[in-house]
């Protein structure tokens, strides 16, 4: 299961698992990922986390900014559009960082096949 891993001062602080089709970041009380900072807009952020086309049991999860004041960033990048998360990218909504953890990761271990030489 994919998630969110909430960063202050470099330590993990909450884990949000990913487990709903949208989830939305924001200030308001509403909202899936609540984050209680100004510099955070209502509805700041949008996740959308999708079925892989190609491979079953896997699932691709984007991010896309609401039109937010202080703006979504991944990697340092400013988040224009839909993007996709890739495991460990870093996720700044405002100035409150994120690390993405892709859980297919650990599945896709399981799956690897050793050929001998």
């Amino acid at each position: 299961m994919p998630m969110l891993a909430q960063l202050i001062d470099d330590v993990v602080a909450n884990k949000f698992l990913l487990e709903k089709r949208e989830i939305v970041i924001g200030r308001h009380p509403n909202c899936d990922i609540q984050i209680n900072d100004i510099a955070v807009s209502g509805k700041h952020a949008l996740i959308e986390v999708e079925q892989n086309q190609y491979m079953e049991g896997v699932l691709d999860v984007f991010i896309s900014d609401n039109g937010s004041t202080n703006g979504t960033f991944v990697n340092d990048e400013k988040v224009s559009g839909r993007r996709r998360l890739n495991n460990n990218d870093v996720v700044r909504v405002a100035w409150n960082a994120f690390t993405f953890i892709d859980g297919a990761e650990s599945t896709l271990e399981k799956t690897a096949y050793t050929l001998d030489e």
